[in-house]
């Protein structure tokens, strides 16, 4: 039934209705959890405003990262550089503050 309304008939109609969305041209989006954070590299983000309250619908592709202040990604990069093994490279990450320079440093 929704097929055959031209999407300017549907933004008409939510416009009656009070409901306005906007595209944002967003980077990147993170979700901060308790224990990791997810985040969306150049994700689809949509602004809906309706009776008052904004909500936002958010696409892409996701990741999990750990709350460590460092990504898995910064760890096998490290072991790759420095031969170390992982167990060693978190503990100088998790001390470096996530430096991935100055932990690649610390372990050569």
């Amino acid at each position: 039934m929704l097929g055959k309304i031209n999407p300017k008939q549907i933004q008409g109609m939510m416009k009656q209705m009070g409901i306005s969305q906007q595209e944002l041209n967003a980077r990147r989006v993170i979700i901060e959890l308790e224990e990791s954070n997810i985040i969306i590299d150049d994700p689809a983000v949509t602004k809906i405003k309706m009776q008052g309250q904004e909500t936002f619908q958010i696409s892409g592709e996701a990741r999990e990262e750990s709350r460590e202040g460092f990504s898995d990604e910064d760890v096998k990069m490290v072991m790759e550089k420095t031969g170390a093994s992982e167990e060693k490279v978190r503990k100088i990450l998790k001390e470096t503050g996530g430096d991935i320079a100055t932990a690649i440093i610390e372990l050569k």
